[in-house]
């Protein structure tokens, strides 16, 4: 009873002596500035989906027809031939008519889809085999896809997705790349987490408000020396999205994993960041402005 009393004792001391990296990740692990309630997204899901079904019914049965027709009428015309040159095959079986319509058939086949080829472009056909040639593309900065999020082309208000909560807007910013920003988002989350480790904070203070900002400078002040907290792998995913006439509201969720490179422990990520951008400035940066733990 006694060694059973030692042992729990060991198991207890270890286990509040273990080292966490989420104390060392952005923020220590902790929430600032502001919150907003999110919820996942969802494509919205086209209505006409019984007009298109009912659209596709008589192509598929007509098809159908014209498969059945072409065998038909292929069997037409070997009866035809053997009637024909009925000297030429006298004592002719059906199963030898039934072959001869099928040969008919498939060379019928053969011939229109050599014509249809024929009349086809190149490059349209390739264009719907997905291999259309693309324009080339001035390479961007992660940087600025992510603080600017200036599409290419416009979208529409929310892009195609809804909120699965009625309570949380998903109402996109004009000309705003959704892709293009998640992408950089999960890079820049490596670029803060690597500016935390190593206590560079004016990198932090240009991707924060000033009211964060403050907050995190004293949470790092906690902190001594480097730390050695190293993103494994993130995901970014838009929870939320709303904006007006001045600003414009973004809140985005990481989820992935991440360990400390010198303890070797590992954590999950599951932080969710808010980020406003002034639309009256022009070429605004997204700023965070809070951060859920």
């Amino acid at each position: 009873m006694k060694r059973f009393f030692t042992v729990f004792a060991l198991v207890f001391v270890v286990a509040l002596s273990t080292p966490h990296a989420e104390a060392k990740k952005f923020g220590g692990g902790k929430s600032f500035g502001k919150s907003f309630k999110t919820a996942p997204v969802k494509q919205k899901q086209p209505q006409q989906t019984d007009t298109i079904r009912k659209q596709n019914s008589p192509a598929a049965s007509s098809s159908k027809k014209g498969l059945m027709g072409g065998l038909l009428g292929g069997l037409l015309a070997g009866g035809l031939l053997a009637a024909f040159f009925g000297g030429a095959f006298d004592g002719i079986q059906f199963m030898d008519i039934l072959i001869i319509g099928v040969i008919a058939f498939v060379l019928f086949k053969l011939f229109k889809a050599m014509r249809a080829n024929k009349g086809t472009p190149m490059g349209h056909r390739e264009s719907y085999a997905g291999n259309s040639p693309q324009q080339p593309q001035q390479p961007q900065q992660p940087q600025q896809q992510y603080r600017q999020a200036a599409g290419a082309q416009s979208q529409p208000q929310n892009g195609g997705f809804e909120s699965t909560d009625s309570d949380v807007p998903f109402n996109l910013p004009p000309n705003f790349n959704m892709n293009a920003f998640l992408s950089g988002s999960r890079d820049h989350y490596r670029i803060i987490q690597g500016a935390w480790n190593h206590n560079e904070l004016e990198k932090i203070r240009e991707y924060v408000s000033p009211a964060l900002f403050a907050d995190l400078e004293a949470e790092r002040a906690k902190l001594s020396g480097e730390q050695h907290t190293e993103v494994m792998y993130v995901d970014a995913e838009l929870v939320r999205a709303d904006y007006d006439a001045n600003t414009a509201q973004l809140s985005i969720k990481f989820s992935g994993r991440y360990k400390d490179s010198v303890e070797g422990v590992e954590e999950d990520i599951t932080d969710v960041w808010h980020l406003e951008r002034d639309l009256k400035t022009p070429n605004a940066p997204w700023l965070i402005v809070g951060i859920q733990a």
